[in-house]
C-alpha cells in the first residue's frame, strides 16, 4: 500500500477534490501521522469539509481506507502497547566518569566500582541514531502543513509520466481549475521568495509579480538562474495559488508510435479522458437498449444517460470538437506539413520533438505558460509564426529568451534577473534597454554628486578641525557626515568582448560552388544546381525552414559532404572555421577548457591558453574546471576560442547564437564586424542577421536564392503564407 493508492482512492470516490488536499492526506496517512493520532478520524474530518452532502460516498471511502490501512493500523496498536522510552536530555556514558560518586560513602564501599567491569547494556551509537531519527520526524511533522510538500517533489524527481503530472498539483486541468477559480484573481504576487540551487542562492527576498494576460520576457546573464526559477514555479516550490494552471515546456516529447497530431490532442488529458468515457458509455447504452425493459435496466440507462449528458456538457465547454483542427493549425505553424502530422513521434529528431512539446503546450492553453529559450529549437519560419501567435495569447506568459527581436515582438513587460532579485520594466526589450540605460545614468550621476558632497565635507573638516575659530563648524560637518547613509556604487554591467585574430590575405576565389547538386539518394535530392561564391567581404545570412538544406550546404562548403554533381572550388591555402549547431557534441566534458585547447593545438604554455580563452570571457578558474560543468553559453565561448586558434579565412557559423546571453551576442556581433575574413551564418536571430549580414539568401525548393528585402520582410511573407493556407 502506497500514498499513490490512497490518492487514487480519494480521487475516484470524491471527484473534484483539490489535488493538494489529496496529496497532503495521502502523505499524512502513509508516513507523517504521529503515533498517538487517530488517523482515520482526522482524515474523516478533513474529507467531510470537501465532501459536502456526499455522505454515502464519504462513508464508502472511509471503509476502503480502513481496508487499505489495516496492516498499518494493527502495527500502530501493537506499538502503543509497548513500554514507553524516556528521552534523556543528553547522552550519558557512565563508564567515562573520572571520579566515583560513591567512594565517599561510609564503610569504604565503592558502589560504582562494583559494576565498573560489567559491560553497559546501552549502545550509545544506536541511542544517538534513534534520537537523530526522532528529531528528523519532529521536523518533518512541523513542515507537513506546507503545500509544497516533499511528496510532490519526490514524485517529480521520479520522472512521472505526462498524464500523471497532468492530473496532479503542478498539472493543467482547465475544467477543474475553471470551477475552482471562479471569482478568483489569476494575478500572481509573491512579495518575498527565496530560490536556491544546491548551495547556490538564486533569489533572496525577491518579489514575483505576474499580472494575468501580460507577456513577460525574463532576461539575465548566463548562469544567473533563469531556468532554475522557471522550474521552481512549475513545481510550485514557490507558493503559486493552486487554482492557477501551469505548464512548463522543458523536455522533448518521448518518441513512440503515437502520431504527431494525436500526440498534441492527447496533451489535453481531460479532453482525451472524457472522449474515452463518452465512447464507453455510448457502447454501454447500445448494449442496454437490446437488454429489455426490466426496471433495473431502465435505472442503469437513466444513470448512464445522466452522466453522458454531463460529459457532453464538459466537452462542449472545452470546445473539444474543434480539437483536431486547432492541433493541425498549431503543427502547421511550427513547420509540420500534412504528411509529418501523420508520422509517429519516434521518427522525429530531438529538435522536432521539442516543437511537438511546444505545440502540446499551446494546445492546452494553461493560465501560466513557461517557455525556456523557445527560439533555440525552431527555424526562422516557425519563429515568425510563433511570434505572431503569442501576440494574441490570452493567459500569462513567462519566457526566457536572449533574442531581442523575439522579445520586442512578444513581450509586454521585461523581468531583469540579477544580484539575487527581480526588476520589472514596462514595455518590450527596446523600451527596457532605453529605460534601464537612462536609470543607470541617473544613478551614476546621483552617486557622483553624493561622493562630491562627501568629499567637500571631508575637505572642510580636514582643513578647519584644529582651528579654534572654525572648530565648532568642523564638528557640525563631522556630525552631518556621520549621519549620511552608507553609499554603495551603482552596479555596472561587465562589458564582454570577443576577439578573432586578423586573417592573412590569400588570392581569390576563396570558396565557390558551381552547379552543385546533392542528395542522400538520386530519388531524394536536397539541393539542385546551386551556385555560390564567398570572398573576404562576404557577410551572407542563410534562412529557410528546417530540412530545407541549410546545414547540408554548410557541410558541402567544409568538405564534410561531397556533391553528386557539380564541383566546389577551394583556394589551396584556405582555412575554414566551422561552428556546428550541435557544437557541444565536439567538446570533451571531463576536460577543462585549457586541456581541450591543448589537445587540439599543442605547443603553447598554460598561460597562453588561458589568455586566449580570456578573449572569449572564459577567465579565472572557469578555464580549469571540467567543460561538462559549464553553462551552455560558456561552452559556446570555448567553441569560439577553439575556432579562432585555427586562424580561419572564412567563418561558417550554424546557429551560433543559441546559448549566448545578450551581452555575449553583442560581443560576437562586434567581433565579426571588426574581423577581416568572410562570414556565412545560419541563424533565426533577426537582430544578429541584420547586424552582421549584408546579404540575405533563402534556402528552399532545392535551391538557394538571394532575397530582395530584409529579415522583417521575409518573416512577414512567411506569416502571411501560413495564414493564407486553408
Amino acid at each position: 500500500m502506497s500514498s499513490e493508492d490512497i490518492a487514487q482512492e480519494i480521487r475516484s470516490s470524491l471527484p473534484g477534490t483539490e489535488d493538494i488536499i489529496i496529496q497532503y492526506l495521502a502523505g499524512y496517512l502513509v508516513d507523517d501521522a504521529g503515533e498517538e493520532e487517530d488517523v482515520l478520524q482526522i482524515a474523516r474530518e478533513i474529507l467531510r469539509s470537501v465532501a459536502g452532502d456526499r455522505d454515502n460516498a464519504l462513508e464508502r471511502l472511509m471503509l476502503k481506507l480502513g481496508d487499505l490501512l489495516e496492516e498499518q493500523l494493527n502495527a500502530r496498536i501493537k506499538n502503543k502497547a509497548r513500554p514507553k522510552l524516556q528521552k534523556l536530555d543528553k547522552v550519558m556514558d557512565m563508564s567515562k566518569t573520572q571520579m566515583s560518586n560513591t567512594i565517599a560513602l561510609s564503610e569504604g564501599v565503592d558502589l560504582e566500582s562494583i559494576n565498573k567491569g560489567k559491560a553497559s547494556r546501552v549502545d550509545v551509537k544506536k541511542l544517538e541514531k534513534q534520537e537523530a531519527k526522532l528529531r528528523a520526524k519532529i521536523e518533518k511533522r512541523a513542515r507537513r502543513d506546507l503545500y509544497e510538500g516533499s511528496k510532490l517533489l519526490d514524485q517529480h524527481r521520479k520522472q512521472q509520466s505526462y498524464e500523471e503530472m497532468f492530473m496532479k498539483a503542478s498539472a493543467v486541468n482547465p475544467l477543474e481549475a475553471s470551477a475552482n477559480s471562479k471569482n478568483k484573481s489569476k494575478d500572481i504576487h509573491l512579495p518575498s521568495i527565496d530560490v536556491n540551487f544546491g548551495s547556490n542562492k538564486i533569489l533572496s527576498g525577491a518579489s514575483l509579480t505576474l499580472a494575468h494576460g501580460r507577456r513577460y520576457g525574463l532576461i539575465g546573464r548566463n548562469g544567473v538562474g533563469k531556468s532554475t526559477l522557471l522550474r521552481h514555479i512549475a513545481m510550485r516550490e514557490v507558493p503559486i495559488p493552486p487554482h492557477i494552471t501551469i505548464l512548463f515546456v522543458e523536455q522533448e516529447v518521448i518518441g513512440d508510435d503515437t502520431t504527431a497530431i494525436d500526440s498534441v490532442l492527447k496533451a489535453d488529458v481531460w479532453r482525451d479522458h472524457l472522449l474515452k468515457e463518452q465512447a464507453s458509455m455510448d457502447a454501454k447504452l447500445a448494449e442496454l437498449e437490446s437488454a429489455g425493459d426490466e426496471k433495473r435496466f431502465e435505472d442503469e440507462r437513466e444513470e448512464i444517460s445522466s452522466r453522458l449528458q454531463e460529459v457532453h456538457s464538459r466537452l462542449t465547454e472545452m470546445d473539444a470538437a474543434s480539437g483536431p483542427s486547432r492541433a493541425a493549425a498549431l503543427l502547421a505553424g511550427l513547420g509540420f506539413n500534412e504528411a509529418d502530422q501523420s508520422r509517429p513521434t519516434k521518427s522525429f529528431s530531438g529538435g522536432w520533438r521539442m516543437r511537438l512539446a511546444l505545440a502540446r503546450a499551446l494546445f492546452v492553453k494553461p493560465s501560466l505558460l513557461l517557455l525556456d529559450e523557445p527560439s533555440n529549437h525552431i527555424d526562422l519560419n516557425a519563429l515568425a509564426w510563433l511570434e505572431d501567435y503569442l501576440q494574441t495569447w490570452s493567459g500569462t506568459l513567462l519566457v526566457v529568451s536572449h533574442d531581442r527581436a523575439f522579445l520586442d515582438a512578444v513581450a509586454t513587460d521585461i523581468v531583469h534577473q540579477h544580484s539575487g532579485r527581480l526588476d520589472y520594466y514596462k514595455g518590450n526589450f527596446t523600451q527596457f534597454y532605453s529605460t534601464k540605460s537612462e536609470r543607470d545614468r541617473n544613478l551614476r550621476k546621483e552617486y557622483e554628486a553624493q561622493m562630491e558632497y562627501r568629499k567637500h565635507l571631508q575637505a572642510f573638516i580636514d582643513r578647519w578641525r584644529y582651528n579654534a575659530n572654525r572648530a565648532a563648524q568642523a564638528q557640525s560637518k563631522i556630525k552631518i557626515l556621520e549621519k549620511l547613509p552608507d553609499l554603495q556604487p551603482p552596479e555596472q554591467e561587465e562589458a564582454e568582448t570577443f576577439k578573432f585574430p586578423e586573417t592573412d590575405k590569400i588570392s581569390p576565389p576563396l570558396l565557390q560552388m558551381n552547379e552543385v547538386t546533392f542528395g542522400y539518394s538520386i530519388e531524394k535530392l536536397i539541393l539542385q544546381r546551386v551556385n555560390f561564391d564567398i570572398d573576404f567581404d562576404s557577410r551572407i545570412a542563410i534562412v529557410g525552414a528546417n530540412g530545407a538544406g541549410k546545414s547540408t550546404l554548410i557541410k558541402i562548403l567544409t568538405g564534410e559532404l561531397a556533391p553528386l554533381s557539380g564541383h566546389v572550388t577551394r583556394n589551396g591555402r584556405l582555412r575554414v572555421g566551422y561552428f556546428a549547431q550541435h557544437h557541444v557534441d565536439t567538446l570533451i566534458p571531463n576536460m577543462s577548457p585549457v586541456q581541450f585547447l591543448t589537445s587540439k593545438f599543442p605547443g603553447r604554455t598554460e598561460q597562453e591558453y588561458r589568455s586566449h580563452l580570456g578573449n572569449f570571457q572564459i577567465s579565472g578558474m572557469t578555464g580549469l574546471q571540467p567543460i561538462g560543468t559549464l553553462s551552455g553559453g560558456q561552452k559556446s565561448r570555448v567553441a569560439f576560442a577553439l575556432l579562432s586558434l585555427q586562424r580561419p579565412h572564412v567563418l561558417l557559423l550554424d546557429e551560433p547564437t543559441n546559448h549566448l546571453d545578450i551581452e555575449g551576442l553583442d560581443a560576437l556581433m562586434s567581433a565579426i564586424q571588426k574581423w577581416n575574413g568572410g562570414v556565412i551564418i545560419i541563424s533565426h536571430d533577426e537582430r544578429f542577421i541584420t547586424t552582421v549580414g549584408s546579404q540575405l539568401w533563402v534556402c528552399g525548393n532545392q535551391t538557394v536564392t538571394k532575397f530582395k528585402g530584409d529579415v522583417q520582410a521575409y518573416k512577414n511573407l512567411i506569416v502571411n503564407n501560413i495564414k493564407a493556407k486553408p
